[in-house]
């Protein structure tokens, strides 16, 4: 789960197969515990969403607060970069 505003969006497309596909990326800024400190976190993620996440997420607005659910995977075959793919979408 990783919370957050969204900080922008891609256009909705579809794959050769017909699923929505979207891609846009998250903002998150937090105060987290390291090492009994407080430590002020803040990261952009990219995050991409199929299917009815995906119709769920383009119909968000730069700056929205929301909550997204899925799990980390590289970014395709040939890169090491991170990507959230979303299960769930919960606006806060």
């Amino acid at each position: 789960m990783l919370c957050g505003r969204v900080a922008e969006i891609g256009a909705l497309r579809y794959s050769p197969a017909g699923v929505a596909i979207l891609e846009f990326r998250l903002s998150h800024a937090s105060e987290q515990a390291e090492a009994g400190l407080k430590r002020r976190v803040e990261c952009e993620v990219g995050a991409v969403a199929l299917a009815e996440q995906a119709r769920t997420a383009a119909r968000l607005k730069p700056g929205t607060p929301v909550r997204l659910t899925g799990f980390l995977a590289a970014k395709s075959r040939n890169s090491t970069q991170l990507v959230m793919h979303v299960n769930r979408i919960e606006t806060e």
